[in-house]
């Protein structure tokens, strides 16, 4: 598997590389929607829930974002994620590089889209889509990086799909053979 040479180039808000952190162990990446969004909302909840077994996995988890940093800290804060590393990525050039699009009419306004609104909106307590701070099209994804290589992803079909969190912290390729 081909090394990602841009990954020098992306830095936490404490300064550190995500090349540098995928060298000390596996790291969990989080691609956002916009804060606003249910399933964001949904992503920060399940995320908050099961920090303290992804960090038993040894995985270290970054997320990024598409607002400025006090919002986000503030926003992460609201989930139990006030110590979690982060990207702040307002014009989206983080999600380019790993592929991410923009979300089409279906993936934004499917029927599965409608179910899990209401669902996770209105069923679970997650409120219904927000006031947008970034880019509203965005699709979301996460990463599982180790040593420069990306050993998991998901890549959502649309913007109502969840992630197995643990699954990817688990990283089983970022294991010796």
């Amino acid at each position: 598997m081909e090394k990602l040479s841009f990954l020098h180039q992306i830095y936490t808000q404490r300064g550190e590389s995500l090349w540098d952190l995928s060298y000390k162990r596996p790291v969990l990446i989080v691609f956002l929607r916009h804060f606003g969004c249910v399933f964001c909302k949904e992503a920060m909840t399940e995320l908050g829930k099961k920090w303290e077994q992804i960090k038993a996995q040894n995985t270290h988890l970054v997320l990024v974002h598409l607002a400025d940093p006090a919002t986000a800290e503030s926003f992460f804060e609201q989930y139990n994620l006030s110590d979690v590393d982060y990207v702040t990525d307002p014009d989206g050039l983080v999600y380019q590089q790993f592929g991410l699009l923009k979300a089409t009419l279906q993936q934004m306004m499917g029927l599965k889209v409608w179910l899990r609104t209401f669902q996770q909106g209105v069923l679970q307590g997650h409120g219904l889509n927000s006031h947008v701070i970034g880019d509203g099209f965005q699709m979301p994804g996460a990463f599982q990086l180790y040593e420069g290589e990306i050993k998991e992803k998901f890549i959502h079909k649309s913007i109502a799909d969840q992630p197995d969190y643990i699954k990817l912290a688990d990283c089983l390729s970022c294991r010796p053979s």
